[in-house]
């Protein structure tokens, strides 16, 4: 069975596999722009690296977050730090909106750094995005240095424990931070987090909300035809847990 299977796929192009479908409907009635949210018309990249790619297509990726992305907009900081910037979601959203601002994007893999290039090329902003690869505390603390009014974005799987440090980055004291939580990684980073940065800044603790099937625009005759589990896959963002964040003011 598993032979037939794989055969019949083998034969069944991409773009008529379920998934495939999907994929191929967003890339179209998209033409690779986001549709919406914050980072709405940035033109983007054939895949997303290591994130789900449909919802940041809708625009409706993390969304959890619009409020603070608008909240760094009206701040017209002068420095985005994005770490673990994959393809460029929030990098590239961001220089877009902020046209005043250099941003610096940390991205380990290469696939991703080139990613983040071309959809830099893309969008007309390479030259204020700076692509590097892992980012540790000594170069954070260079980054950051006497930046005016610096924001830090971090997603990097736990290692948020080693980077937001303010006996390691004392600059972080300053900078507005909006970092995601993986406590299923490093068990209490996100209270250990809180008691760092209680002095210093006022902390918000933002939860993932779920998603609904509703927030896939287009119905078709193939959409129709389709399981309803591939409609909730498509809005999803392959979570292991419910994710959370904290957002991070200065008071200062």
């Amino acid at each position: 069975m598993k032979a037939l299977a794989s055969s019949l796929k083998s034969l069944i192009p991409a773009r008529y596999r379920p998934i495939g479908y999907l994929l191929h409907l967003t890339r179209t009635r998209t033409e690779r722009r986001v549709r919406s949210g914050p980072f709405a018309g940035v033109r983007y990249v054939e895949d997303s690296v290591g994130s789900a790619y449909i919802p940041k297509l809708l625009g409706i990726y993390e969304n959890e977050l619009a409020a603070e992305v608008e909240s760094i907009c009206r701040r017209e900081p002068g420095l985005i730090v994005d770490i673990g910037a994959a393809e460029g979601y929030y990098a590239v959203g961001f220089a877009l909106r902020n046209p005043q601002a250099k941003v610096v994007a940390f991205e380990m893999e290469p696939a991703g750094q080139a990613a983040l290039r071309e959809m830099s090329s893309l969008n007309q902003v390479a030259n204020r995005v700076e692509v590097r690869g892992k980012c540790e505390p000594a170069d954070l603390s260079a980054i950051l240095g006497d930046a005016a009014n610096p924001v830090v974005i971090c997603d990097v799987e736990g290692y948020e424990e080693k980077l937001l440090d303010l006996q390691t980055v004392p600059a972080l004291a300053k900078a507005t931070i909006l970092v995601e939580l993986h406590d299923f990684i490093i068990p209490g980073i996100t209270e250990e987090l809180k008691t760092r940065f209680s002095a210093t800044h006022r902390i918000r603790h933002i939860w993932q909300q779920p998603r609904s099937r509703d927030q896939f625009p287009w119905r078709t005759l193939g959409t129709s035809l389709l399981p309803r589990s591939y409609l909730d896959w498509s809005v999803s963002e392959w979570r292991p847990v419910r994710m959370a964040w904290l957002w991070m003011e200065p008071y200062a």
